[in-house]
């Protein structure tokens, strides 16, 4: 049980004196470009599934004759 106390004091130490925390402007940037970034890969996924619904479904399955 010792050891799990010491490794609990050794993560308090290291997250109270060794990490590095952004600042609250960096995260709000930060924050911005995930979300940024998160709403052009959404716009590229969703450009893909309507070009191959209208390629598989409109051309392929039409000229089918179905």
């Amino acid at each position: 049980m010792s050891k799990f106390g010491t490794y609990i004091q050794e993560s308090y130490d290291e997250l109270v004196h060794k990490v590095s925390w952004p600042s609250w402007n960096e995260l709000q940037q930060t924050t911005l470009i995930v979300l940024a970034s998160l709403a052009i890969i959404t716009l590229l996924v969703l450009g893909m599934d309507a070009a191959s619904k209208f390629i598989l479904k409109d051309l392929i399955y039409n000229m089918a004759g179905k």
